[in-house]
């Protein structure tokens, strides 16, 4: 976990939620790991695209 081997560890949130909120499983990094917490201003979400070829694909 290079959280650990960081003297200071920075994350970068799209939003900040009440603690709690989030499921305990669900969290990559422990809180005690984490020294700063910045909310990003603008995100942009990208979905890949999925590109598929036709199963008999004719030459």
């Amino acid at each position: 976990m290079m959280a650990m081997a960081g003297r200071i560890t920075v994350a970068e949130v799209e939003e900040l939620v009440p603690a709690g909120t989030l499921d305990p499983n669900a969290i990559h990094v422990p809180g005690i790991f984490v020294h700063r917490i910045v909310q990003g201003a603008h995100y942009e979400k990208r979905i890949e695209q999925r590109t598929v070829r036709p199963k008999n694909p004719t030459n």
